[in-house]
């Protein structure tokens, strides 16, 4: 991938690599043998201070905002977790 190939808007080439390379930095994925099972609806996807990021890379990945996650101001799969989740008020995922 050369500069300028990806656009925010999703429109370029590369986010399928930017995808594969950033699933090697999880906190908790979820087919490790050691995830634990109330881990599943604690997921960035339905924290309430994750923000999804536009294009085709916001369908997976966003940004974690909560003050005192060891994530906070990272991108996070939709699927990772940490221990400062907080549930979004109307239940949605993503």
């Amino acid at each position: 991938m050369t500069p300028g190939e990806l656009r925010a808007n999703g429109e370029g080439k590369g986010e399928d690599e930017i995808h594969e390379r950033w699933l090697r930095l999880l906190n908790r994925s979820t087919g490790d043998r050691g995830y634990r099972d109330e881990w599943f609806d604690e997921q960035c996807g339905g924290c309430r201070f994750w923000i999804a990021l536009s294009g085709e890379l916001g369908l997976d990945w966003g940004v974690c905002i909560r003050a005192g996650s060891p994530f906070d101001g990272q991108v996070r799969f939709e699927h990772d977790g940490c221990e400062r989740f907080v549930a979004r008020a109307d239940g949605t995922f993503g």
